[in-house]
């Protein structure tokens, strides 16, 4: 399984999203360096490194934006401790308003 479908298993099974969308954009970031990384050099955009969430779930009623990051963070411990350099986050209730 892919890691982009790895993470929105994960964030469906615990949150029930009304809407997600799991964004990979490593290829956006072409040509960055990694320090400290698997990546020697400049990031070639490959693979599954760089992600946005996108998500509105009754779990995030009543939260706060830094709680609502910390519990996204915590679900997906593993893929952040693994590959992915990156996660972008931009959850929400139901009826906030999105720019998305």
């Amino acid at each position: 399984m892919s890691i982009q479908s790895r993470i929105e298993v994960k964030l469906k099974q615990c949150f029930a999203p009304e809407r997600l969308e799991v964004v990979n954009e490593s290829h956006l970031h072409a040509g960055h360096h990694h320090s400290g990384s698997e990546h020697h050099g400049a990031f070639d955009g490959q693979g599954e490194t760089h992600f946005r969430v996108r998500i509105v779930a009754p779990a995030f009623a009543g939260l706060n934006r830094v709680d609502r990051h910390r519990a996204i963070n915590e679900l997906l411990a593993e893929e952040l401790a693994g590959s992915v350099h990156a996660l972008a986050l931009e959850p929400a209730a139901p009826g906030e308003k999105t720019r998305w």
